[in-house]
């Protein structure tokens, strides 16, 4: 073989081992993905021979949100065995009540209220609304609430057996409110067992006093 032969011969051999070797390396780019990140892709040439969907860019994962409102339950009155609702103050129970006299016996109960205590605390209120139901559930007096008040002989401020008619106002709407409270006992009257009251003088040493609220003593 010639040299002319011979150096036709090695650069054959030569391309074709340069053709195979740069058709290997195009197989491996084709079946390798290239992971870069986002920086590294907004680089990366646009002549690339690399596809668009091989750059897998590395992103925070975002945490997921829970938005929870929780509410506080609003204030009310704890219950009793019997259902009674319990307030924590007597204030609270007569607010809670609808100042409308809606029936003849509240209406009677409220009327001794605002004549007979008024101006008295709403402990001393309610322990003359005790003495009249005391009285009409004991056989002793009349029977209800109405028949004690205008009962002969025991209230002053009733005439002719009629309770005086009141005009709207405050006070008398406070009454409404205790006389509810007296009737529904959803509050302890610290005259529970008191039939009788009075300001001032004793009405007699056969009777047991019970408390004394304000400008009034009450006896059973």
């Amino acid at each position: 073989m010639t040299f002319r032969k011979r150096a036709a011969t090695i650069a054959a051999t030569l391309i074709s081992l340069a053709g195979l070797t740069l058709h290997s390396t195009a197989s491996l780019a084709a079946e390798t993905p290239v992971v870069v990140s986002s920086s590294q892709a907004s680089e990366q040439p646009a002549t690339s021979s690399v596809p668009a969907s091989y750059f897998v860019q590395q992103l925070p994962a975002e945490p997921s949100v829970q938005a929870a409102v929780a509410q506080e339950p609003a204030f009310a009155p704890d219950a009793d065995e019997d259902d009674t609702v319990a307030y924590p103050t007597l204030a609270a129970a007569v607010a809670a009540q609808e100042a409308s006299a809606d029936n003849e016996q509240i209406r009677c109960l409220a009327g001794a209220i605002y004549f007979e205590a008024r101006g008295e605390p709403l402990s001393g209120q309610l322990a003359v609304a005790e003495v009249i139901l005391n009285r009409a559930n004991s056989g002793r007096f009349a029977k209800s609430a109405c028949g004690v008040v205008t009962q002969p002989g025991q209230f002053s401020f009733v005439r002719g057996g009629r309770i005086p008619d009141v005009a709207e106002n405050a006070r008398w709407r406070t009454a409404i409110a205790v006389a509810k409270v007296a009737m529904k006992d959803a509050w302890d009257s610290d005259a529970a067992k008191a039939l009788y009251f009075n300001a001032g003088r004793s009405p007699g040493r056969s009777l047991i006093r019970v408390a004394s609220i304000g400008n009034h003593t009450f006896y059973r």
